[in-house]
C-alpha cells in the first residue's frame, strides 16, 4: 500500500484553535461559540462540531439565517447554467443518455409522456427531461427551519476495488501484529512499494501459490504490476520472497478461519450466505458464540491456531477520554504502519488504524477531526451485538450500507420528533436501521455485513461484560479484541487464554474479517451553512490545482469536465482520501418538500400539478395508488443536498419501480445508467471483480456503498450512459436499472418513485430477489394487487387495470394455491391423521387454522421470519417462539424446539388464511372476466364479418355503441368507427332525397340559402349545392352502395325513388308541352311531387317558371286597388322583368304608368321640401293628390311632407295665439317678453316662417326699441338687451343703502370705530348692519382703505372714489366731492333722471308684451319718489341756514351715492353749501345729467379708420367706403337726434307743489327765464312734435327718435322709430306703400312683388290695392282661399304650368330688394329675410340712436 501523501474532507477542520466556519456556523454550537459569563452549562460538543452527544433541541425548533435563493443556480435565474448545444467529451468513452423537451401539450400528462418515451428511453436506464419554459415551480422549504444530519463519504473507500484492498491489507496488519511481526510499511520492490494485495490477486488468478512457483510466473506477475522490463534479475525472488513472508501466513490462516466464521456470520445472518431461499442445512447454536461451537469445528481451529501465537496477556492500551475532551495534538497509532515514502505522516484513511481507536489527523489536510468515544456505554451501543436484532424486527434494513449514522427511530428521538404517527400508518423504504458502527479513526463504518443479528438480551450495558458468559471483570479480567471491542474471559475463551497477551489481540472474526462497511453520521446543517461549507470546500479544493490563464490573468474556471475527470481519479486513486459529506435520504415527512403541497400552499397551482412529486406516486396511471399507506422514499419524496464529490453508489430502485429525481437549485449532478437488460451482466462484473466483498455481504448491492468505474464496468460487456442534471430539470431511471452518480457541487434534489402499469413484471420480479437475499420489501406485492383487484370505491374495477392485473394476479393465484397444496399435502402424509381442517376428518388435527380478513400492523406479524417476505394471503405462525412464516417456509424453518415433522403436524402452530380459496377465485375471475370484455367484443366483430360479405349497418351501429361503452382503447375500434361513419354518410346523404315532405324541402333551402350568405366564397358555395342536388347523385349513391359493401332499407327506398323520379320526368314533359292550358292547380300539384326529390330537375324549373308567372299576374291584378310606395311597384315591375312578363301585358303597363306618376310627384316634391323657401300651398296640394289619386310613393318622402306641413300648423298656431294675447287690454295678461323670443327661435328650424311672423317679429322689435331706450337711459346702448335687467337690479340694491332714510340720518362725523371685513356680496345687508356705522357716498359700512375729507370729516372708500393706492399722501389734504363740487365722482353708468324713469314706465301699457324688468323698475321709481317726498322739507331756501350744512351734506351724499339723479335736489344743495361753506371760488353749475365717467368705446367708423391706418373716410379703400358712407350717414342721424333731444328739454322743475317746491325751477345757463320751453307732464316728459309733409302724409320729425313708420298691432299709441327705406326689406317696403314705381313696371319686379304679398292675406289685399282685385286670377289660387279645398282637378292645370318655372319661383321667394346700392355690392342678392338679419338691422338702428 502507498503512502497517504494529501489528504482532505469536507466535513474536518484544524483542532481547537481553529476558527472552522462551518462550525461556526452550525446551529447545534448554541453558547460554546460565543464567550459568556452565565451560569447556564454550556452545550457539549463533539470534535467534529456538529453534533453534540448532549440533548439537542427539536430540528424543528432550530431556526437559522434562511438561504439567499439568488445565490444558487435556478432555473429561470441569470446565474442558471445553460444547457450546452452539444454533449461534451466524457472520460472513458460514455455516451450520453437521451434528453427529452415536451411541448406543453405533452407536459399535462407525466405517465402518458413517460410511456411515450420509454421505448427508446428504457433502452440506456435513465433519461433527462426538460420542462417547458413556463414550469417553474416555487421553492416551498422554510429556509430558515430545515435542518438536515449528513453522511461522511471518503471517496476511495466507496470504490469496490479500493475497499477490498484496504480491506484485506487492514486484517494482513492485524494478523501479523497480533504475531509479532509489525507491517510498519509495505515491502519495496524496485524502489517502489509492493501492492500485497495485488500481488495476492494474481498469485489467485494463476493457480495459487505453488503453481506460480511451479510454472515460474514471478516475472509475468511483476510486470502485472507495473515493474518495468528494466528490473533487477532479483524481481521474481524479491515478489517469491514477499509473498513467502507477509501473504502465505495470512493465507494459511484464512484457510483455517474463514469457514468457522462464514458459520458463524451465517448464524447471525439466519441462514447461508448463498442467496438462496432454500432451508439452511447448519443448524444455529443456542448462544452466539464461537465458544458453543464443536470441537472440530472450523471455526474453534481457527482459534487455536491463533492462540499459539500469542506470547503474552493483552494490556489496557489507553484510558478512555471525558466525551468533551480535545483530542491530543499528537499520538502515535495503535496500530497500522508507516509507508516508506511517507516521512513517518500518519495515513489518515489508513485501513490499518485499529478500527476502535482514534488516531491523529493532519490540522493542516481537508480532514475532520477523528471522533473520541468518552465511554464504554457508546461503543457498546456501536457494537454489532448491542444494535436490535432485525430478527425481531419485520421491518429490517433496507439499504443497510446508505443508513446514517444511527436508525431514523434514533434521529427522531435525538431530535425530539415524535415518530409514532409515522409508524403506525407509514413505512420508509430503509426505516429501522441498525446503527452503523463506525471506524473512529478513519470515519468509516466497520467492515461488517448488514445482516439480522441473533437478538441479545443486553443492550448497551453499564460497563464491559463478557460476550460468552455476560459477567463482567468480577469473574476475571476481559480480553478486548482492538478492532470490535467484543469483551471476552480467558477462561471463556475456547481453547481458554491463560494470560493477558503481550501484544495486540484481535478475534478470529475480525483478523478474517466480515466485510462490514457503511457511512458514518456527519453534521447538523442548515441549507446556508451547508452551501457555506460546499462552497469553501470547492473552491479550497480548485484553487491550485487548475492552470493559469495568461490571457485571463487569473486561473481557468472549473468546468464539469474537470470536476467528472477529479472525481474518478479520487475514487480510484488508493493513496490520496478525500472525505466529503452528503444529506442523502432525507424524508419529507419530517423536514418538508421542496413542491408545494396542497395542505400547506393550497392556492399554490404548482401544490396540484402532477409532475409535483408528492402528487406523481397517486396519479390514476401509477400502481402505488393502490397501497393503502405512505412509504418514505417511494410514495413521500426523499430530499437530498449534495456537495462537490458527494456521490451516491450503484443501485437500483425498490421493487424494480421507475423513479423521478427533480432538481430544485444547484451546481450540476451527473447521472451514470445501466440499462435493466445488462443488470445481470453488471452484477456478474460486480462480483468478478470485488468477490471478497461478496463473501461475507452477498447482498452488498443493495447497500448502495459501492462503485465501479464505468470503464471496469464496459471491459465487462456492460452498457454504461451518462447524463448531467441541471436546475430545473427531471432525470427518470426505469425498472431494474443500476444508477449512480455524483454532485459538481451545492445542489438541492428531491426524488420519488412511481410505478406504470408495464411495471408489474419488474415489481414482481424485484420482490422475488429480496425475496432471495432475505430483505424485506417496503410493501406487500400481493396486497397491491388484491386492492387493485377490489377497485376503488368511485369506478371500480377498470378495463385498464384488469388488463395488466389479469396475467400477474393469474401468477398469484397459481403460485398461492400451489404453495397451499404443497404445505397441506406435507401436513396429512408425515403424519396421516384425521385432519378436519383439510379432510373430512374429525376433530382430532393438532394445527389450528382461521381465516381472518383483517388488517394487520404489526410487521412482524406480516412478514417471514426468515425470508421477509410479507405473507399477505397466507402465514403460519409458531405460538412457541411468535415467529410468523411464510406458506412456503412454514415447516422448513426451524422456528422453534420442534422437529420438522411436529412443525408439520402442527402442534402449537396455526394456519391464518387472510383470504380463502374461494375469494382468491372469486377474485381471480372477476379480473379475468373484466380483462376478456375487449376480447370478447372482438371476438363478435369478428364473427360479424366472417357471416356475411354485407354486414347490416344496425348490427355494426349496435356492435360499435356497444364499443364505445367499452372503456378501453381496441384495434378494430377506429377502423369499425370509420366504416359506420361512412356508411352514415351514405344514408345521411342518401335520406336527403328520401324525404317527401315539402316543409323539409323549405328547410334545406333556407339552410342552403343560410350558409351562401354566410360563405365568403358564394360562387364555389353555389356551385357545390348546385352539384349535392343533382340527380344523378341518386344513381351515384347506388353504386356507392354495392361498392361499400354494407346493407341498410335506405338502399331500397332510394332505388324506389329513382324509379318515380322517371315517371314525374315524363308527366311533367308533356304537361310544360301544353302550358297554354296548364292550371295553376295542376301546376302546383307536379312541383310539390318534384320538389319532394330533393333534387334539381330540369322539368321543375319549367313548372316553377309557368307557376311564378301566373302569381305575379293574380298578384298585380289584386294590388291595383291597393295603396303602394314607390318602392313597391318597382319591385313588382322587376318581378315581373325577372319572370320575362311580356311588355304588353296589361298590368305591367298600368303598373309602369303609376311608376312614372309616383316619380314625378317625386321630383316636386323633393324639390319643394328643399326650396329654401317652401311653398306650403303647394306642399298642400302634393298631400292631397297622393290621398285622392292614390299615387305611389316613398313613404319616406310623404312622412317628411306630413312632418313639415305639421310643424308648418303649429308655427302658425302658435303665432294666431301670440298675436291674439298681444291684442288683450290688460297688459299684465299680454305674453312675456320671454315667449316670444322663444317662439321665433322655434322657428329658426323651419325653411319658411308662418304668416303672420314678420308681425310679431315687429312688435318685439317695437318692444326691443323700449328696452334700448332704457339701457340708453343708463348709458348701456351698446350692451346685450339682458343687461338692462340685471343692472337695474344693480340699482335698486344701490339705492336702498342710498335712499334708507330710517338708519341712516343725519350725524355727527364720526371715526371708524372698527376695520369689518367687506359685506358678502349677493344679499342685501340691511339685517345684520343697520345698526353699524356707514359711510361715504355708498353709504356702507367701513371696509377696505378708506380717506377721510379734511371739512366735512366724513370718511370714504378708496374704491368708491377709484383713488389708487399712494396717491393721496398721509400728510396732503383731502377734499370729498361733497365738499368741493369740482371733485368728480366717477361713474360707471349714467343716472338717468326720475322723471325719465316715470316716462318709461308709462309706456308699458303700449307696449305688446310684458317686459321682465317692469317691476323692478317700478320699485326703484317708488325708492326715488319716497326719499325725495322725505327731503323735501330741506329743499325749501327760506329755511336753508349754515347751520344746516352738515345735513346739506348728508344729503347731498346720499343723493350723489344713488343711481337715479334727483336734478333738482342735487343742484339744490350744492348752491346751498357753496352758499354757506364755500371751497370752490366759483358757484357749481346747474347739473342737467349724470354720464359715465368711463372712456367712451370707439365707433365702427373709427374701428374702421384704424384698421386701415387712415383719418380720413375718404383715403379708405373703394370696396370699404360704401360702409365707410353708411356708418358716416347713421352718425349724421344721431347727431340730429340729439340735438333735438337736447332742443326738446326744458328746465329743471322741480317737484309738484303739492311736493313742498312752490318756487321757481333751475335754468341753464344758456337760457333764461324767457326761454322757449316745452312743459312737462306730471311726470316731467315733453311733448312730441310732429309735422305733416308736403304730399299730406303723415310723417314724423326726422330728429324726432320717439316717431316712426308702423303704427304696430296696437295703433299709435306706442314708440315709434323712424328707420329709413335702406333699413328695411322689400316686404316691408311692399305692404307700408313704399315701393317706387321703377321697381314693379318690370313683369319680373311685378311677379316677385306678387309672390311675397301672396303670402298673408294683409299682402294680397296690399296687393289688390295697387294692381286691382283680378291681380291674382287663377294663377295664385290658395289652398284655403274662398274658404274652400282645392281638388286635384284644380291643383293639376296649376302645378303643369308651374312645372317649368319652379326653380324661377323659389329663386323670387328666396330674393329681396337691397337695402340700398352700395349694400347690395357688398352682400349677396339672395339674402333670405330671418330673424338673424332683422336682428342685424335692430342693431344698425342701436347704433344710429347711440350716435356710434
Amino acid at each position: 500500500m502507498g503512502p497517504i501523501s494529501n489528504t482532505g474532507s469536507a466535513s474536518g477542520g484544524p483542532g481547537p484553535s481553529s476558527n472552522n466556519a462551518s462550525a461556526r456556523s452550525s446551529p447545534a454550537l448554541g453558547a460554546s461559540t460565543r464567550t459568556t459569563t452565565s451560569s447556564r452549562p454550556k452545550d457539549k460538543i463533539l470534535s467534529n462540531g456538529y453534533h453534540p452527544i448532549n440533548p439537542q433541541k427539536p430540528l424543528s425548533a432550530l431556526v437559522s439565517p434562511p438561504l439567499d435563493l439568488t445565490s444558487v443556480e435556478r432555473r429561470g435565474q441569470p446565474n442558471a447554467v445553460r444547457e450546452p448545444h452539444k454533449p461534451r467529451s466524457r472520460p472513458q468513452g460514455i455516451e450520453e443518455a437521451p434528453t427529452y423537451c415536451p411541448t406543453e401539450e405533452e407536459w399535462r400528462d407525466p405517465i402518458e409522456y413517460i410511456k411515450k418515451i420509454s421505448p427508446e428511453a428504457s433502452r440506456y436506464g435513465i433519461c433527462k427531461v426538460i420542462p417547458p419554459e413556463s414550469w417553474n415551480p416555487d421553492f416551498a422549504i422554510d429556509t430558515e427551519r430545515f435542518h438536515f444530519r449528513t453522511r461522511k463519504q471518503e471517496l476511495n473507500s466507496v470504490e469496490g476495488s479500493t475497499r477490498a484492498n484496504l480491506t484485506y491489507l487492514d486484517g494482513l496488519a492485524k494478523y501479523h501484529k497480533q504475531q509479532g511481526n509489525n507491517l510498519h510499511r509495505l515491502p519495496y520492490v524496485d524502489k517502489k512499494p509492493l501492492d500485497l494485495y495485488k500481488l495476492k490477486k494474481a498469485v489467485e488468478s494463476r493457480g495459487g501459490f505453488d503453481k506460480v512457483c511451479k510454472l515460474k510466473k514471478w516475472a509475468e506477475i511483476g510486470r502485472d504490476l507495473g515493474y518495468s522490463g528494466k528490473i533487477m534479475s532479483s524481481l521474481s525472488t524479491s515478489l517469491k520472497n514477499s509473498y513467502q513472508r507477509w501473504l502465505c501466513p495470512y493465507e494459511d490462516y484464512l484457510r483455517l478461519a474463514k469457514p468457522g466464521v462464514h458459520q458463524q456470520l451465517e448464524a447471525e445472518y439466519g441462514g447461508p450466505l448463498t442467496p438462496s431461499p432454500a432451508v439452511t442445512p447448519a443448524k444455529r447454536s443456542n448462544v452466539n458464540t464461537p465458544v458453543s461451537m464443536a470441537a472440530d469445528s472450523p471455526a474453534r481451529q481457527a482459534s487455536d491456531a491463533l492462540q499459539a501465537g500469542l506470547n503474552g496477556i493483552k494490556q489496557e492500551v489507553q484510558d478512555t477520554p471525558m466525551t468533551d475532551a480535545q483530542p491530543a495534538p499528537t499520538r502515535a497509532p495503535s496500530s497500522g504502519f508507516t509507508a516508506v515514502n511517507s516521512s513517518g505522516a500518519t495515513p489518515s484513511n489508513s485501513g490499518f488504524t485499529s478500527v476502535n481507536r482514534p488516531a491523529t489527523r493532519d490540522s493542516a489536510s481537508f480532514m475532520p477531526e477523528p471522533r473520541h468515544f468518552g465511554s464504554p456505554a457508546p461503543l457498546a451501543k456501536d457494537t454489532p451485538e448491542a444494535r436490535p436484532s432485525a430478527l425481531c424486527s419485520a421491518a429490517s434494513l433496507k439499504r443497510q450500507g446508505s443508513s446514517d449514522g444511527s436508525s431514523d427511530s434514533t434521529k427522531k428521538e435525538q431530535d425530539g420528533e415524535n415518530s409514532v404517527s409515522d409508524s403506525a400508518n407509514r413505512r420508509s423504504k430503509r426505516l429501522k436501521k441498525d446503527v452503523a458502527p463506525t471506524v473512529a479513526g478513519s470515519h468509516m463504518s466497520l467492515f461488517r455485513p448488514s445482516v439480522p443479528r441473533i437478538p441479545r438480551e443486553d443492550h448497551a450495558a453499564a460497563e464491559e461484560k463478557c460476550q460468552t458468559c455476560g459477567r463482567s471483570e468480577e469473574a476475571g479480567p476481559l480480553l478486548v479484541c482492538e478492532s470490535c471491542d467484543n469483551s471476552y474471559h480467558g477462561q471463556c475463551l475456547d481453547p481458554p487464554v491463560k494470560r493477558q497477551p503481550d501484544a495486540e489481540w484481535n478475534c478470529p472474526r475480525c483478523l478474517v474479517g466480515d466485510g462490514q462497511f457503511g457511512f458514518e453520521e456527519g453534521g447538523l446543517y442548515s441549507l446556508k451553512q451547508f452551501q457555506q461549507k460546499a462552497n469553501d470546500f470547492k473552491q479550497g479544493y480548485f484553487e491550485n490545482k487548475m492552470p493559469f490563464d495568461h490571457a485571463l490573468n487569473c486561473h481557468r474556471p472549473v468546468t464539469e469536465e474537470d470536476v467528472e475527470n477529479e472525481f474518478w481519479r479520487l475514487v480510484t486513486d488508493l493513496e490520496e482520501t478525500i472525505e466529503v459529506e452528503y444529506g442523502a435520504d432525507i424524508h419529507c415527512t419530517t423536514h418538508g418538500s421542496g413542491f408545494p403541497t396542497l395542505e400547506k400552499h393550497p392556492k399554490n397551482p404548482y401544490a396540484a400539478d402532477p409532475w409535483n412529486l408528492n402528487l406523481l406516486p397517486f396519479h390514476p396511471e401509477s400502481l402505488f395508488r393502490h397501497i393503502k399507506s405512505d412509504i418514505s422514499g417511494m410514495t413521500v419524496p426523499w430530499v437530498y443536498v449534495g456537495m462537490i464529490f458527494s456521490t451516491f453508489c450503484w443501485h437500483n430502485e425498490d421493487h424494480y419501480a421507475y423513479s423521478a429525481n427533480y432538481q430544485h437549485f444547484g451546481a450540476t449532478k451527473t447521472w451514470y445508467g445501466i440499462p435493466a437488460e445488462d443488470s445481470e451482466k453488471f452484477e456478474t462484473a460486480m462480483r468478478n471483480t470485488v468477490p471478497e466483498l461478496f463473501e461475507t455481504q452477498p447482498d452488498l448491492l443493495f447497500q448502495l456503498v459501492t462503485l465501479l468505474t464505468p470503464e471496469q464496468l464496459r471491459k465487462a460487456g456492460v452498457r454504461v450512459y451518462a447524463i448531467d442534471q441541471r436546475a430545473g430539470q427531471f432525470v427518470i431511471t426505469f425498472p431494474q436499472a443500476y444508477h449512480a452518480g455524483f454532485n459538481h457541487g451545492f445542489n438541492f434534489n428531491e426524488a420519488v418513485n412511481f410505478a406504470p402499469s408495464d411495471w408489474e413484471p419488474f415489481g414482481l420480479a424485484g420482490v422475488e430477489r429480496l425475496q432471495l437475499f432475505r430483505r424485506q420489501p417496503c410493501f406487500s406485492h400481493d396486497e397491491l394487487l388484491w386492492t387493485a383487484a377490489e377497485g376503488s370505491a368511485s369506478s371500480g374495477l377498470t378495463i385498464q387495470t384488469a388488463k395488466w392485473l389479469a396475467p400477474a394476479l393469474e401468477r398469484v393465484h397459481r403460485r398461492e394455491l400451489q404453495q397451499r397444496k404443497d404445505l397441506i399435502a406435507k401436513h396429512l402424509e408425515l403424519t396421516p391423521h384425521p385432519c378436519r381442517n383439510f379432510s373430512n376428518g374429525e376433530d382430532g388435527c393438532p394445527l389450528a387454522f382461521d381465516v381472518l380478513d383483517e388488517d394487520v400492523h404489526d410487521e412482524e406479524e406480516q412478514c417471514c421470519a426468515y425470508c421477509k417476505a410479507f405473507a399477505y394471503f397466507s402465514r403460519f405462525k409458531c405460538l412457541q417462539s411468535g415467529k410468523v412464516l411464510c406458506i412456503a417456509h412454514a415447516g422448513h424453518h426451524p422456528c422453534c424446539a420442534q422437529s420438522e415433522t411436529e412443525r408439520f403436524l402442527g402442534r402449537d402452530h396455526v394456519l391464518i388464511y387472510r383470504k380463502s380459496d374461494e375469494m382468491l377465485n372469486a377474485a381471480y375471475d372477476k379480473v379475468v372476466e373484466k380483462a376478456k370484455i375487449p376480447d370478447l367484443w372482438e371476438e363478435k366483430y369478428n364473427k360479424v364479418l366472417d357471416e356475411t360479405a354485407r354486414p347490416s349497418l344496425k348490427t355494426l351501429r349496435a356492435l360499435l355503441n356497444e364499443g364505445e361503452r367499452i372503456a378501453y382503447d381496441m384495434d378494430a375500434m377506429p377502423t369499425l368507427k370509420e366504416f359506420v361513419d361512412r356508411c352514415n354518410d351514405w344514408v345521411d346523404e342518401a335520406t336527403t332525397y328520401l324525404v317527401r315532405k315539402q316543409q323539409n324541402r323549405r328547410k334545406n333551402e333556407k339552410a342552403w340559402q343560410s350558409v351562401s350568405r354566410k360563405s365568403t366564397g358564394t360562387s364555389s358555395q353555389e356551385v357545390k349545392e348546385k352539384d349535392s342536388r343533382n340527380v344523378d347523385n341518386i344513381h351515384r349513391l347506388l353504386r356507392e352502395a354495392d361498392h361499400i359493401g354494407f346493407d341498410c332499407p335506405e338502399i331500397t327506398q332510394l332505388h324506389d325513388r329513382a324509379a318515380a323520379i322517371k315517371e314525374f320526368q315524363h308527366n311533367a314533359s308533356r304537361a310544360l308541352a301544353s302550358k297554354a292550358t296548364i292550371t295553376m292547380d295542376v301546376c302546383l300539384e307536379l312541383l310539390e311531387e318534384g320538389r319532394a326529390f330533393n333534387v334539381d330537375l330540369p322539368e321543375l324549373d319549367g313548372l316553377s317558371r309557368v307557376l311564378e308567372q301566373m302569381q305575379w299576374d293574380e298578384k298585380a291584378r289584386s294590388k291595383r286597388k291597393m295603396f303602394l310606395s314607390l318602392k313597391e311597384v318597382q319591385d313588382l315591375i322587376d318581378e315581373g322583368k325577372r319572370l320575362e312578363i311580356p311588355a304588353y301585358n296589361d298590368r305591367l303597363q298600368f303598373w309602369h304608368e303609376q311608376l312614372r306618376a309616383g316619380e314625378a310627384w317625386e321630383q316636386k316634391a323633393k324639390e319643394l321640401i328643399h326650396a329654401e323657401f317652401i311653398h306650403f300651398p303647394q306642399l298642400e296640394a302634393l298631400f292631397a293628390q297622393v290621398q285622392a289619386n292614390a299615387l305611389p310613393v316613398s313613404g319616406e318622402t310623404l312622412t317628411q311632407i306630413d312632418r313639415i306641413l305639421q310643424k308648418q300648423r303649429e308655427a302658425h298656431r302658435q303665432v294666431r295665439d301670440m298675436a291674439h294675447r298681444c291684442r288683450n287690454p290688460d297688459p299684465s295678461k299680454r305674453p312675456r317678453y320671454q315667449e316670444v323670443v322663444d317662439m321665433m327661435k322655434s322657428f329658426e328650424d323651419l325653411n319658411s316662417k308662418p304668416n303672420g311672423t314678420i308681425d310679431v317679429e315687429n312688435e318685439r322689435k317695437r318692444h326691443e326699441d323700449w328696452m334700448r331706450k332704457g339701457k340708453k337711459l343708463f348709458g348701456k346702448s351698446n350692451a346685450p338687451l339682458h343687461i338692462l335687467k340685471s343692472h337695474l337690479e344693480y340699482v335698486l340694491e344701490r339705492n336702498r343703502d342710498c335712499f334708507d332714510v330710517e338708519h341712516d340720518t343725519p350725524r355727527q362725523p364720526g371715526e371708524p370705530v372698527s376695520r369689518d371685513p367687506s359685506p358678502v356680496s349677493g344679499g342685501h345687508p340691511a339685517d345684520d348692519i343697520r345698526s353699524r356705522q356707514v359711510f361715504c357716498i355708498c353709504r356702507k359700512v367701513e371696509a377696505g382703505m378708506m380717506i377721510e375729507c379734511e371739512v366735512c370729516h366724513e370718511w370714504y372708500h378708496y374704491k368708491c372714489l377709484k383713488i389708487a393706492r399712494g396717491k393721496v399722501k398721509e400728510d396732503e389734504k383731502y377734499t370729498c366731492p361733497i365738499c368741493d363740487w369740482r371733485m368728480k365722482i366717477p361713474r360707471d353708468a349714467s343716472r338717468p333722471k326720475l322723471e325719465d324713469l316715470n316716462a318709461l314706465v308709462d309706456e308699458i301699457p303700449s307696449l305688446p308684451f310684458q317686459p321682465e324688468e317692469d317691476e323692478v323698475l317700478r320699485q326703484i321709481i317708488d325708492d326715488a319718489q319716497s326719499f325725495r317726498n322725505h327731503i323735501a322739507r330741506y329743499c325749501n331756501p327760506i329755511l336753508s341756514t349754515s347751520a344746516e350744512v352738515p345735513a346739506q351734506r348728508f344729503w347731498l351724499r346720499k343723493i350723489e351715492g344713488a343711481e337715479v339723479l334727483l336734478a333738482y335736489e342735487t343742484n339744490f344743495f350744492r348752491q346751498e353749501l357753496h352758499k354757506w361753506a364755500p371751497v370752490a371760488p366759483e358757484p357749481p353749475p346747474i347739473l342737467e345729467v349724470s354720464l359715465s365717467t368711463r372712456k367712451p368705446r370707439p365707433t365702427k367708423l373709427q374701428k374702421m379708420l384704424a384698421e386701415y391706418g387712415v383719418d380720413n373716410p375718404d383715403d379708405l379703400p373703394e370696396h370699404a367706403k360704401g360702409k365707410a358712407n353708411s356708418l358716416r350717414r347713421k352718425a349724421a342721424n344721431a347727431e340730429a337726434a340729439a340735438a333735438a333731444a337736447q332742443a326738446a328739454s326744458g328746465p329743471i322743475l322741480p317737484p309738484s307743489s303739492t311736493h313742498g317746491y312752490p318756487y321757481q325751477p333751475f335754468y341753464p345757463r344758456s337760457s333764461g327765464p324767457g326761454s322757449s320751453g316745452i312743459p312737462a307732464t306730471s311726470h316731467g316728459q315733453a311733448r312730441r312734435s310732429t309735422s305733416t309733409s308736403e304730399d299730406g302724409r303723415f310723417r314724423a320729425d326726422p330728429m324726432d327718435i320717439d316717431s316712426g313708420l308702423h303704427p304696430g298691432l296696437l295703433g299709435s299709441g306706442g314708440p315709434q322709430l323712424h328707420v329709413s327705406h335702406a333699413a328695411k326689406s322689400l316686404e316691408e317696403r311692399l305692404l307700408q306703400g313704399e315701393v317706387d314705381d321703377m321697381e314693379l313696371h318690370t313683369e319680373e319686379g311685378k311677379s316677385k312683388a306678387l309672390e311675397i304679398l301672396s303670402r298673408t292675406d294683409k299682402g294680397r289685399r296690399q296687393a289688390e290695392t295697387i294692381w286691382g282685385p283680378d291681380v291674382w286670377g287663377t294663377r295664385h289660387l290658395s289652398i284655403s282661399d274662398q274658404g274652400r279645398s282645392m281638388t286635384p282637378a284644380d291643383i293639376d292645370p296649376m302645378m303643369k304650368h308651374d312645372e317649368g318655372k319652379v326653380d324661377q319661383m323659389f329663386k323670387e321667394m328666396t330674393n329681396q330688394d337691397d337695402e340700398d346700392d352700395q349694400k347690395g355690392k357688398d352682400e349677396p342678392v339672395d339674402a333670405a329675410v330671418t330673424a338673424e338679419s332683422l336682428e342685424n338691422e335692430r342693431n344698425g338702428l342701436d347704433a344710429l340712436l347711440d350716435g356710434e
